[in-house]
C-alpha cells in the first residue's frame, strides 16, 4: 500500500491563452475552471501577473481573486505572483489586507520579482533593480500588515507615518509565500519572515527549502514543509497517446511566447524534445501521459525533493478546455488518492474480503441451507 501521505492539490494558472482566442471568453473560462477546480475538491488555486507578451493577461491578480471567490466558496485562491517592484509596497499591503476580508481569509498573497523583463523595461525598471526591491518592498509590506507604523525612504517609494487603517482579518497574517526559481532571494525573505515558499519541481527544490530553513533558523522561525509548494506542469488522458494528442492543442503555440521571452531556453528545450509533445514537456519537467505515469513522476519527485504540502499543476491551457478539465479530474479522482495512500483502509477491507472469501462463502452458504431446511423457521 501507499505511504501515508497529505498532499494537497492546486492549480499554477500563469496563464496562457493563445493570442487567436477572445481575451473576454478567456477571462470567464478562467472563472469557469476555479468553479471546476472546487467541485473536484482541489484546495486552492494561484493566478499570475503579467503585462506584456500577449499569453498571460491578467494585470492584477487581485482583481481576479475578488471576481473568483465570489463564485466559489470554499477553494482558496492565491496571487502568484505580485510583482512588488512595479508597485508601491503600501498599495500592495493595502490591497492585501482589504481582499483577505473580502474573502473572509480564503486569498493568499505571492511575492516575487517580475517574470518578464519586458514588464520591468516598460515601467523603467533594469532586471539588476527588481530583487533588490523585492526584498525592500516585502519588508514593508509585512511590517504594515503587522500594524507597524513606518517611516521609510527608498528611490522607488516614501512612506511618512504609513500604517494601514484595517488590520486583516486572519490572524495573525494572511498566508504569504515567495516564489522561489533561479536565486536563493525568495528562500532567504521565506526564512526571514516565516513565509511558505512556491517552487518549480524542475529546479532544485530541496536546495531551496535548505536555504530558506537556515534563513529561519537565523530570524527565529521555524519552517513547516506544509507550505512548500511545488509546481509540475501535467497533461493526462486516458492513455499516453491521447494526451500527446491532446497537448498539439496549444503547445506549439506557447512554445513560440517560450522563444520570445527566452530564446537560450526554448533552443535547449527544442534540443531536448525536438517536436514530440510528451518529450518537449519532459525537457521542463513536466509530464504527459496517464494517471498511472502521474503516480511514479510523483513518487520520484518526493524522493527527490523531500516533503512537500501542495502539489500546483500548472494551467498552461496546452489542451482544449474539456480535456484541460479531464486532465484535473483524471489527478483527483485517480492520481493524488493513490499518492496519498488515502485508500489504504478501503483496501485492507477488501484484502481481508478477499483473503477470507471461502470461509465467509462457506459460512453464507451454511446458513441459508439451514434456512431452508427449517422451512423459514428459525
Amino acid at each position: 500500500m501507499a505511504e501515508a501521505r497529505n498532499v494537497r492539490t492546486g492549480v499554477f494558472l500563469p496563464p496562457h491563452h493563445g493570442n487567436d482566442e477572445d481575451v473576454t471568453l478567456c477571462m470567464q473560462r478562467d472563472f469557469e475552471l476555479v468553479q471546476w477546480l472546487e467541485h473536484l475538491g482541489f484546495s486552492e488555486v494561484w493566478m499570475g501577473e503579467h503585462h506584456s507578451g500577449g499569453m498571460q493577461i491578467y494585470g492584477s491578480p487581485e482583481l481576479f481573486i475578488a471576481a473568483a471567490a465570489e463564485r466559489t466558496t470554499r477553494i482558496k485562491i492565491g496571487a502568484g505572483v505580485i510583482s512588488v517592484p512595479y508597485h508601491h509596497p503600501y498599495m500592495i499591503a493595502d490591497r492585501i489586507v482589504q481582499l483577505d476580508h473580502q474573502t473572509r481569509g480564503r486569498a493568499m498573497f505571492g511575492f516575487g520579482p517580475g517574470m518578464l523583463v519586458s514588464d520591468a523595461a516598460m515601467l523603467g525598471i533594469a532586471p539588476e533593480q527588481q530583487r533588490a526591491r523585492l526584498v525592500e518592498g516585502v519588508d514593508v509590506v509585512i511590517r504594515l500588515i503587522d500594524g507597524e507604523t513606518i517611516n521609510h525612504d527608498a528611490d522607488w517609494f516614501t512612506l511618512r507615518d504609513a500604517s494601514l487603517q484595517l488590520s486583516p482579518f486572519s490572524r495573525p497574517r494572511p498566508h504569504m509565500v515567495v516564489a522561489t526559481s533561479k536565486t536563493p532571494t525568495g528562500s532567504l525573505l521565506a526564512g526571514k519572515y516565516g513565509l511558505g515558499i512556491l517552487t518549480h519541481g524542475a529546479g532544485d527544490v530541496k536546495s531551496s527549502w535548505a536555504v530558506a530553513e537556515e534563513a529561519g533558523r537565523e530570524h527565529g522561525n521555524a519552517l513547516d514543509r506544509d507550505n512548500l509548494r511545488v509546481v509540475v506542469s501535467f497533461h493526462l488522458a486516458e492513455s499516453r497517446a491521447e494526451a500527446a494528442r491532446a497537448v498539439e492543442f496549444g503547445l506549439e503555440p506557447w512554445l513560440r511566447y517560450l522563444e520570445a521571452l527566452n530564446p537560450k531556453s526554448y533552443a535547449e528545450t527544442r534540443a531536448k524534445g525536438g517536436s514530440d509533445p510528451a518529450k518537449l514537456v519532459a525537457a521542463r519537467g513536466g509530464l504527459v501521459g496517464t494517471p498511472d505515469d502521474a503516480v511514479a513522476f510523483l513518487e520520484e519527485l518526493w524522493e527527490r525533493t523531500g516533503s512537500f504540502g501542495c502539489l500546483l499543476m500548472t494551467g498552461t491551457n496546452w489542451m482544449n478546455f474539456e480535456a484541460t478539465k479531464r486532465s484535473y479530474e483524471l489527478m483527483a479522482r485517480y492520481v493524488m488518492p493513490r499518492f496519498n495512500g488515502a485508500n489504504r483502509q478501503r483496501e485492507r477491507s477488501f484484502d481481508w474480503v478477499f483473503d477470507n472469501r471461502e470461509a465467509f462463502s462457506g459460512a453464507n452458504q451454511a446458513a441459508i441451507n439451514k434456512a431452508v431446511a427449517a422451512g423459514g423457521r428459525t
